[in-house]
């Protein structure tokens, strides 16, 4: 193992306290073993190759942060791109760190903090991350924030993208939407197909979040007053109490009585039988005395 010095800025992310110089040294890349909790999931090819040839022009700056397994290798607690990007150029070993944890807990914690504190991660990825703090350590929002130095309403914001359906996940994680798109479409949140044509409207004619906005409000617009006219079409009465109603009227009209419906409509038939009996039937509805 060849000690590494001068390993420049960020060190101190994952530690409170300045470690010993035995615990920085040059590293087999393939001793080093990716790690499972790893919470990013998309790694953006150009990106990759361009931070490859970033290294192979000034080297790695900063060091991997590893855990040392029984087996003799390393466990990979932050860097991964670092990693993968170095076994593009062919590098055999890089500069690592090591940190001594408790156990897989305080190794999924730091990962999750460590990539979040970075801001590499895409939206949807960093709000998987929060996820998983508050689902396996019990953090409120608040703490989960705290943890990662990120405000509050940021947390919750990004907790709010994982309401989108999984199709429009993807886009946001691939660029092709922005969290401000993102966003928008939420305001659909109750109607996946209203969120899938907004989103292919978006995609298709390349709209800008303030026209995206526009367009969901429409949209929600348009599908509230759907859903007013649909559950009006389905109002009925009960054909017991339809029944009382008519006895009511033809008790007080002494004439035949039918009664019509059309969802919330609907109209009121009595019959008469001779042009006196009209005459009569009018001064009754009109409260005159016959």
């Amino acid at each position: 193992m060849t000690k590494m010095k001068g390993l420049g800025k960020g060190v101190n992310l994952l530690f409170n306290q300045e470690e010993d110089e035995e615990k920085y040294f040059s590293c087999d890349v393939d001793k080093i073993i990716a790690n499972s909790f790893q919470p990013r999931t998309h790694f953006d090819k150009d990106k990759l190759n361009e931070l490859a040839e970033s290294i192979r022009e000034k080297g790695i700056i900063q060091p991997l942060v590893v855990i040392p397994k029984n087996n003799g290798t390393y466990g990979l607690i932050a860097g991964e791109r670092r990693l993968r990007a170095s076994k593009l150029i062919g590098l055999k070993e890089v500069p690592v760190v090591v940190r001594e944890i408790g156990g897989d807990d305080e190794l999924l914690e730091l990962a999750l903090i460590e990539n979040v504190q970075r801001q590499d991660l895409n939206p949807i990825e960093e709000a998987l991350a929060y996820e998983k703090l508050i689902k396996l350590f019990s953090y409120t929002q608040e703490e989960t924030a705290s943890k990662v130095g990120k405000k509050r309403s940021t947390v919750t914001n990004r907790l709010r993208l994982l309401q989108l359906p999984d199709f429009i996940q993807l886009d946001i994680a691939e660029k092709k939407l922005s969290e401000g798109h993102a966003r928008a479409i939420l305001r659909l949140s109750d109607d996946t197909t209203a969120m899938k044509a907004a989103r292919d409207q978006v995609v298709a004619k390349g709209l800008s979040v303030r026209q995206t906005e526009k367009l969901t409000s429409r949209m929600k617009l348009e599908n509230t007053n759907n859903r007013t006219i649909r559950t009006q079409k389905n109002i009925s009465i009960p054909d017991q109490f339809s029944q009382t109603l008519i006895n009511r009227v033809t008790n007080k009209l002494h004439s035949k009585v039918q009664l019509q419906q059309n969802g919330s409509r609907g109209k009121l038939e009595i019959e008469y039988y001779s042009l006196d009996d009209l005459e009569r039937l009018v001064a009754l509805i009109a409260g005159e005395d016959i």
